[in-house]
């Protein structure tokens, strides 16, 4: 039978996937047992319920915003589950519990961390550089060096992380999550074997769509600095940071309506060229996945399109509030 085609998507966690239809959130987690928890809950986007957050462009930054806040809440909460295996490895003598108060101190200190990090390599030091290379008064020249640099940056970081063992872990989920989407945009059956015959490489992963920015940051910021300097002259490194952050939601609003017009036309010679670069980073972001990561991927996006999941007999829900298996 045909399937209505709904636009569904996720991201890999630790240990498992989370999907994302039309009016569901699914996580699905592998446990050490070999037994699969899910955690679903309702979700509509603001995009929907609203019609100015629902408007071109701006749907596009408000979809951003949702998508990281889910993907912090859905990576804790794989991490939450994940923590519970450890503990059980553990020997249990002189075991002490944190403290909520430290479980959440250490939490904002990693994501302090992990903000900072990322200002660091992908904003300030591509500027600075670039500053170094007596580029502040060539615009075009300016925003072409630092926008390659900050490139460069992020696949030497993504391939970086991905030698970690349990970040490539992920990566094997990533693919997983790819390979269901294609499965079910194709009307295949959805058990491990079929799913596997399809690629790890989406056009609208979330990985394309970083790629968009880059690049499309790239012109628009060249443009914007042309205009800043004829009126007020060159700017310096962090007057310049400070307007173009000023900036990335408009960038980001139009990096996703170019994700969306590409998944649409993906045969296009045109779209397949703006694709390639973030195409070709999935190379390191997906890696191929084994049939238990697929039946995974499949349980969490079956959860969040309301489909049948009768036939798997291993799989346990938790609770939205306590986070307990009921």
């Amino acid at each position: 039978m045909e399937r209505k085609q709904i636009e569904v998507g996720g991201q890999a966690v630790i240990e498992g996937v989370m999907m994302r239809g039309p009016e569901n959130l699914a996580t699905a987690i592998r446990r050490k047992d070999k037994s699969i928890e899910v955690k679903k809950t309702r979700f509509i986007s603001k995009t929907k319920q609203n019609k100015f957050l629902g408007l071109p462009i701006v749907r596009g930054f408000a979809s951003l915003i949702e998508m990281m806040i889910i993907g912090i809440k859905t990576l804790n909460f794989s991490a939450s589950r994940a923590e519970l295996d450890w503990e059980e490895e553990k020997p249990k003598k002189n075991k002490k519990e944190k403290s909520k108060f430290r479980t959440k101190f250490e939490e904002v200190i990693s994501y302090i961390f992990a903000f900072g990090l990322a200002f660091l390599l992908f904003a300030f030091l591509p500027y600075q550089i670039a500053e170094w290379m007596n580029l502040g008064k060539e615009n075009i020249y300016f925003n072409l060096f630092a926008g390659s640099i900050r490139i460069i940056f992020f696949v030497l970081y993504v391939w970086i992380i991905g030698k970690m063992k349990d970040v490539n872990r992920i990566f094997e989920y990533h693919g997983a999550e790819h390979k269901s989407v294609f499965a079910y945009e194709a009307n295949s059956d959805l058990d491990a074997d079929s799913v596997q015959k399809f690629t790890t490489f989406h056009p609208r992963c979330g990985t394309s769509f970083i790629f968009f920015v880059l690049l499309i940051s790239i012109l628009i910021f060249s443009i914007i600095d042309t205009i800043f300097a004829y009126f007020f002259g060159a700017p310096n490194v962090i007057l310049r940071l400070a307007y173009h952050l000023m900036f990335m939601p408009f960038i980001s609003g139009i990096s996703y309506e170019v994700l969306k017009l590409s998944g649409k036309n993906i045969k296009h010679p045109l779209v397949k060229l703006m694709t390639a670069p973030g195409l070709a980073l999935q190379r390191i972001t997906t890696q191929p996945p084994d049939n238990e990561q697929i039946e995974v991927a499949v349980i969490a996006m079956k959860c969040a399109l309301d489909l049948d999941i009768s036939e798997y007999e291993n799989i346990t829900f938790i609770d939205k509030e306590s986070e307990k298996v009921s």
